[in-house]
């Protein structure tokens, strides 16, 4: 039971530097959702310039431009700032 909590963890741990590494930079035609699990530490700066709703239902099938629409923004500035803040992009 022991050795399958290692592996397990040692599993996770591998997805979570994956994750880290992945330098895809963010379009305005990706779906929330995606973004989220392509980048989950963008989940800080989407909340950050008034995406609260990242974990609703439509955060699934929206793009992240249909989602700045939504909340008033420019889908253009929130893509920039993202990935500016998660080091994509040189600011």
């Amino acid at each position: 039971m022991e050795d399958l909590r290692n592996e397990l963890g040692e599993a996770a741990l591998a997805q979570e530097n994956e994750a880290a590494e992945d330098k895809t930079v963010i379009t305005k035609d990706m779906v929330v959702g995606d973004i989220l699990q392509m980048h989950p530490q963008a989940a800080f700066p989407l909340m950050n310039c008034g995406m609260g709703c990242i974990s609703c239902p439509s955060a699934l099938m929206e793009t992240l431009e249909q989602a700045c629409i939504v909340h008033g923004m420019d889908a253009d500035e929130v893509t920039t700032y993202v990935n500016a803040e998660l080091g994509l992009i040189e600011a």
